[in-house]
């Protein structure tokens, strides 16, 4: 494989950052996710932790270099994380149960592959235009496909952050899978959080991404929606990879996994508390604490083999 990619989370103007963003690849196949968390104090934060930690943690145990089944990879490890996130809120006792958006993709053999619950979305871009994305799980998308709202008047909405499936929720998620999409040379797959998607349109992305360095690219994205955003702007996330089939490209920031053995994996994944631009009121002890935890709580679901 070849491929460049980019992940950053950003602050915006929330309190704290309950977003999180992780990818992972082994020589024949990487893994992308995003999550955005709800809940109060950390608990967001938490969940969201949880789900990405363990989408990564599964793929590196199967990924010994390709995953036997990506959709069932998916649907495991979503289900898993949910499960999870459960757990971890009956052994607090928390009145209300931390939840998280999800959106992971797979892309091995040239294929990609990805799955969903809540509005954290994924767009397939070509040739800057957007050829596919993920519908959000909310009460407005479903307006908007019966034709009750305009995409103008749902982004003004009042209940346009209310979602119907995620994980931690008391009632199962409803998990959305993609069919398998070939990739082109050139193909841009774009996993983002409403942060983003919520004040810059995916046609703009798509234009804004078709020939640009991605390095360069999704962080002059990310400068923009921060802008739009304003002093009351959301968490917004992404991880953007180019697709890059061909081995005669000359890019010094692509990564090239042909080198890679068998059982090597490369994961990106900030723990729970370490990253110093993620603001936090929590006390070394306490950070400790949740990591111990969130660790427990995934192999409980993850067990090593």
């Amino acid at each position: 494989m070849r491929f460049t990619i980019y992940q950053e989370s950003r602050q915006g103007g929330r309190a704290n950052n309950e977003d999180r963003a992780t990818y992972c690849y082994s020589r024949d196949a990487l893994l992308m996710v995003v999550a955005d968390g709800m809940g109060g104090h950390h608990y967001g934060e938490v969940a969201a932790q949880i789900a990405i930690q363990t989408l990564a943690d599964v793929f590196q145990r199967e990924a010994r270099p390709m995953l036997a089944d990506p959709f069932r990879f998916l649907q495991k490890s979503m289900t898993n994380a949910h499960h999870a996130i459960l757990d971890y809120t009956s052994r607090h006792r928390l009145k209300d149960t931390p939840r998280t958006t999800c959106v992971a993709c797979i892309i091995q053999d040239n294929i990609a592959y990805w799955a969903h619950a809540g509005d954290s979305r994924l767009y397939l871009m070509r040739g800057g235009k957007t050829i596919a994305q993920t519908k959000d799980h909310s009460r407005i998308r479903l307006l908007i496909e019966e034709g009750m709202l305009s995409e103008a008047q749902a982004a003004i909405h009042p209940d346009r952050n209310k979602i119907y499936s995620c994980l931690g929720s008391p009632t199962p998620p409803e998990i959305e899978f993609s069919r398998k999409m070939p990739l082109e040379h050139g193909d841009i797959l774009l996993l983002c959080t409403d942060g983003m998607w919520g004040v810059l349109p995916g046609e703009m992305m798509a234009t804004s991404l078709k020939g640009a360095n991605l390095l360069q690219a999704v962080p002059m994205l990310l400068n923009q929606a921060e802008t739009r955003g304003g002093a009351h702007g959301d968490n917004l996330s992404v991880v953007a990879v180019r697709w890059e089939e061909s081995y005669v490209d000359d890019a010094s920031s692509s990564i090239s996994t042909q080198t890679m053995s068998q059982d090597e994996v490369t994961t990106r994944l900030d723990e729970f508390g370490r990253n110093p631009t993620y603001k936090s009121d929590l006390s070394e002890d306490e950070i400790e604490k949740a990591i111990e935890e969130i660790r427990a709580t995934i192999d409980k679901y993850n067990p090593k083999k």
